[in-house]
């Protein structure tokens, strides 16, 4: 396993669409593997293959709480089938919007379909925390992020802030 760099907004790439895959191979395998630890790192509960870079429609999710009881979640391909009616609030982040939160309101529930690690097709009915975390997993592979459900007034704000970090960084010479 690799741990892989998480891409920063603003970049272009994170607001492209993620391709569906064939099949899930080795290499597949790998790539949720290396997102996994990268997503474990960093820390975080959910990773889309697109923040690091990669346009494929894979995603890691474990928003289990302890440390030593890990309960990942490999999608490959995730469809949300349905949306419940009802709503629920989350304060979100985000790894490719480091150090920003916003609550934001999803469906309290979603079904989807997906291939799992092994190449199997499941279906699975979420709710709470762990639709949340879908919902917004999927968006990223859609090129939408949590800020774009934000008014076009705190989305700005929070693209300067991440611009201005950007740069920070870029200017820091070894």
């Amino acid at each position: 396993m690799a741990k892989k760099k998480i891409i920063i907004e603003p970049d272009p790439i994170l607001r492209k669409k993620s391709i569906k895959l064939e099949k899930v191979d080795m290499e597949v395998k790998k790539l949720m593997d290396d997102m996994l630890e990268t997503m474990y790192s960093a820390p975080g509960i959910g990773l889309a293959a697109v923040q690091i870079g990669i346009l494929k429609r894979v995603i890691v999710i474990d928003i289990s709480k302890e440390e030593t009881k890990k309960n990942p979640l490999f999608l490959v391909n995730p469809v949300i089938k349905h949306k419940s009616k009802s709503l629920s609030v989350y304060e979100e982040g985000c790894l490719s919007l480091p150090g920003h939160y916003a609550e934001i309101e999803r469906p309290a529930e979603c079904n989807l379909s997906y291939i799992d690690y092994d190449g199997k097709e499941r279906d699975l009915h979420a709710k709470g925390l762990l639709a949340t975390c879908i919902q917004h997993e999927v968006d990223h592979l859609n090129g939408v992020l949590f800020i774009d459900y934000l008014s076009k007034l705190k989305k700005d704000m929070i693209i300067k802030k991440l611009k201005k970090q950007k740069k920070e960084i870029d200017q820091i010479v070894i």
